[in-house]
């Protein structure tokens, strides 16, 4: 069966070439952990302290709807068992699409996870408008303090950064203007409104949104752009801890496509994050491998995103063709390209899954039958 499968992980001759081969093994029937829906053609493992054991490819949320779900369903009897949604996916939509599913497979068939980003767009705006008061050349300062963090963490650079949508420089400017500000003007933030009183209102409007009381998992921030952001908010954790009492919560986790391994180092730091969602595709790898690497031995589980944008963009303008080179280089074979991204995303023996934006029943054809993939 699938869930018996090891596969080799080796790496092809591009700028990730080595010799290295180790073997990656899914969760085998016997692994102990918490799962759900266990079927013979999927392969699981498990996503660090959390022990759930969640499927290899995990479904993405961003296009669900009460119209558009049903293919959902079809997942769910392929063996996945992780849902992935977000308020600000659809204003909301995403999250009443997934109550349809609730309500068709009941609760218990699946983890269920969301993410929380009010918290993070307010603590821009609020700082903007700070900045906005200044004079020019308190600005000036501020600005170029925020560019020199930014140059020297060197996460603007294009094959890191990769640019997997037209706001991500922005945002990433936006919160490291926040970072520098609040050193100096962070007094003028009523944190507790303006953090956790969001975190909690927004989780409990998801919840409504979703029709459920719980939920498996809660990543904040949604979209972390710096690790700043995961390592001087204690309102984040006193919110998660009052949601967790009350039962609306299990584990917290992050997710980030800007400075993935940056993030990840913050989120082991921490010590307070069970799970993470990071950029990991054939571009931006050699960055973030290591912080893998680092998050398994601290057991905090890694779930990889933005694994095949860089390399198939599904519209116009098409994906870079040197980097579309690096994945075919890395995989050569009759595999379309966004499933060779995920199969050598999955080599990683590491990581714990993968998450695709299936947006139809073909898409979910094609790539749950890579879990477990050797090649």
């Amino acid at each position: 069966m699938h869930s018996r499968r090891d596969f080799v992980y080796t790496l092809a001759a591009t700028p990730l070439a080595g010799a290295l081969a180790v073997t990656a093994a899914a969760a085998p029937e016997s692994a102990k952990g918490e799962i759900r829906n266990r079927q013979s053609g999927m392969a699981y493992r498990r996503l660090g302290r959390t022990n759930l054991l969640i499927s290899e490819v995990v479904m993405g949320g961003n296009t669900i709807a009460p119209d558009n779900y049903e293919h959902v369903l079809g997942a769910l009897d392929r063996g996945l068992n992780y849902l992935d949604t977000a308020a600000a996916y659809g204003r909301g939509r995403s999250e009443e699409g997934y109550a349809r599913v609730i309500k068709a497979r009941g609760r218990d068939r699946f983890f269920l996870n969301t993410k929380i980003s009010p918290w993070d767009i307010n603590r821009n705006e609020v700082y903007h408008k700070i900045f906005e008061s200044l004079s020019a050349s308190e600005q000036k300062k501020l600005r170029s303090a925020a560019l020199d963090d930014i140059a020297k963490r060197k996460v603007d650079d294009p094959d890191y950064l990769v640019n997997y949508f037209s706001g991500q420089r922005v945002e990433l400017d936006a919160s490291a203007l926040a970072n520098v500000m609040e050193k100096t003007y962070g007094r003028q933030v009523d944190r507790g409104r303006n953090y956790r009183q969001i975190i909690l209102d927004s989780l409990d409007a998801s919840l409504k949104r979703l029709g459920t009381d719980h939920v498996d998992l809660m990543m904040c921030p949604h979209g972390a752009s710096t690790p700043y952001e995961l390592l001087n908010y204690p309102e984040i954790f006193d919110a998660f801890q009052a949601l967790k009492k009350a039962g609306k919560v299990r584990f917290l986790g992050v997710s980030a496509h800007t400075d993935p391994a940056g993030i990840l180092k913050a989120a082991v730091d921490a010590k307070v994050y069970s799970a993470a969602m990071v950029a990991y595709n054939v571009v931006n790898g050699a960055r973030v491998r290591a912080a893998i690497d680092r998050a398994k031995k601290n057991d905090v589980g890694v779930i990889a995103m933005k694994v095949a944008r860089p390399v198939h963009t599904g519209r116009t303008p098409a994906a870079p063709p040197e980097r579309v080179r690096l994945i075919e280089q890395a995989l050569p074979g009759p595999l379309k390209t966004p499933q060779k991204a995920y199969v050598w995303a999955l080599r990683n023996p590491n990581l714990t899954a993968v998450i695709s934006e299936m947006i139809t029943r073909q898409h979910v054809d094609d790539n749950l039958a890579l879990a477990g993939r050797k090649a």
